[in-house]
């Protein structure tokens, strides 16, 4: 069985990283999606209510699952026997840091390999910081994050 994780903050989720979850999902056997808890950063919502989010969702695909970790993305693979990284690219400029830490994750396991997914050109432009800016601002949301999360959204926003 070939597993994948698709690790990230999601805070919130964007229909950028629905894009890519949907993609992943039908090239791998499994797809883990690793919600990371980042101590450097200060989040909208709290990882729980970021896995809840991500599992609303994902209801609908049989083979992804939801899981929070903190520490280092290739020890949460090793609990999830998964050998795959995937990481989305929106500009070329995510791949000078991407690169760099896929090149780190290989250095600290070499059975782990980086696939690099360009996001579909819709949402290359989305992200989870210009949401939070778009939501706490009060502008419409509709076509950025799944449809049934922008009310838990402009809540936390406002």
């Amino acid at each position: 069985m070939k597993v994948a994780v698709y690790p990230g903050s999601f805070d919130p989720v964007t229909n950028g990283h629905i894009d890519i979850i949907n993609r992943s999902a039908k090239i791998f056997d499994k797809l883990i999606v690793g919600v990371l808890k980042n101590p450097h950063k200060t989040p909208m919502f709290s990882v729980e209510e970021r896995i809840d989010m991500l599992k609303k969702v994902t209801v609908d695909m049989p083979n992804v699952e939801v899981y929070g970790f903190s520490g280092l993305l290739v020890n949460f693979m090793k609990e999830h026997n998964a050998s795959v990284i995937i990481k989305g690219l929106r500009m070329v400029s995510d791949f000078e840091y991407e690169f760099q830490m896929a090149l780190m994750n290989k250095k600290l396991d070499d059975n782990i390999e980086t696939l690099f997914m360009m996001t579909s050109s819709q949402y290359a432009y989305l992200s989870s910081s210009l949401i939070k800016e778009v939501a706490q601002f009060g502008g419409c949301l509709k076509g950025l994050v799944p449809d049934q999360l922008i009310p838990i959204i402009i809540k936390r926003a406002r």
